[in-house]
């Protein structure tokens, strides 16, 4: 789980607590579009990732871009995303200056729209 590192500590518990809030809501009318809690991006690419929850496994959700015109919502995997290295060694940051201002649906439209994520 080096993947955790990536977070901030408030962030890695505010994704746990919307997953398991949301966990027992998936796939009823009673689903919940949470403001993602965090971004995160690849320094050296387009690669950006605004996550609303995250489990025990590092099977996150949320909007997710790897910089290709085709931003869409759905689950990624931390260990995948942690296990890019770029130049110099550098791994995905979470942006922490960054505060969600829509919801995942909003934020999802406009990247559709647009065709990346604009955060």
């Amino acid at each position: 789980m080096e993947w955790l590192s990536v977070f901030a500590p408030e962030a890695a518990q505010r994704l746990a607590e919307n997953h398991k809030e949301q966990l027992p809501l998936k796939g009823t009318s009673r689903e919940r579009d949470f403001e993602p809690v965090c971004k995160l991006f690849l320094p050296w690419t387009a690669g950006t990732w605004l996550l609303t929850e995250l489990d025990d496994d590092g099977l996150a959700f949320g909007l997710c871009d790897i910089g290709h015109g085709m931003p869409e919502v759905g689950y990624v995997s931390m260990d995948e995303i942690y296990a890019v290295k770029g130049p110099g060694g550098l791994r995905v940051e979470q942006d922490l200056q960054w505060r969600a201002k829509h919801t995942l649906s909003e934020y999802a439209a406009q990247a559709r729209s647009a065709g990346y994520i604009r955060a």
